[in-house]
């Protein structure tokens, strides 16, 4: 199985979907593919996913989170950005690796940390996901009890906030409440392939500024 799993070739912006995996056969095949990977996995209730993501995808995802990083930077709060970070919860039957993720209000909880450990520790308070070729699964964060989640459908972007366990879709950003999100990060992301990556971070900063 898992020597079939590592000779498979997944074209890029395709996802490969596999039936009834258990929980410990999903972990030996974390082990055994490695981080070191250009791949996505994500596993929900005995389904496992295998996605390559496009290179729009990629850029979008590189784009958005620095764009978060400088928002955080901004309005000077503490941020421990995770990345592509594999998160799972036996009891929840569910593992996920978002495209970016950040522990904000509860950074301080996980600050400094080599390994995140769901039993204990919370999960990351934002994630993010570039839906350019796959469609986001509700369920595995939910079931992870991640607050809030942004989707990026390749034009405009979607914020869900978790509320009594399940996702609502939102105008406006639970941890950015007083801006206007939904709107400000297609623009620049959209600004980032016009003028370049580093002077839309400068113009982003300044917008953000004007909001303070």
């Amino acid at each position: 199985m898992l020597l079939a799993l590592k000779q498979l070739i997944v074209p890029v912006g395709h996802q490969l979907l596999i039936k009834n995996i258990s929980w410990p056969e999903y972990k030996n095949i974390l082990a055994e593919l490695g981080e070191n990977r250009s791949f996505r996995v994500s596993y929900s209730q005995g389904v496992l996913e295998i996605m390559s993501p496009l290179p729009e995808h990629e850029v979008a995802k590189v784009i958005i989170g620095d764009l978060v990083k400088a928002l955080l930077e901004e309005l000077d709060m503490e941020f421990w950005s995770l990345g592509s970070t594999t998160f799972d919860q036996e009891i929840m039957d569910a593992g996920v690796e978002p495209d970016d993720c950040f522990y904000i209000q509860n950074e301080a909880a996980v600050r400094g940390k080599d390994r995140i450990d769901l039993t204990i520790d919370p999960p990351p308070d934002l994630a993010i996901e570039i839906d350019i070729t796959s469609r986001t699964r509700f369920n595995n964060y939910e079931l992870l009890g991640v607050p809030e989640l942004w989707r990026w459908y390749g034009t405009k972007l979607e914020i869900n906030v978790l509320v009594d366990g399940k996702y609502v879709k939102s105008p406006n950003s639970a941890i950015f409440s007083n801006l206007p999100i939904v709107q400000v990060i297609p623009e620049y992301l959209t600004r980032s392939k016009i003028d370049g990556r580093n002077a839309t971070m400068k113009a982003f900063r300044a917008w953000v500024r004007g909001q303070i």
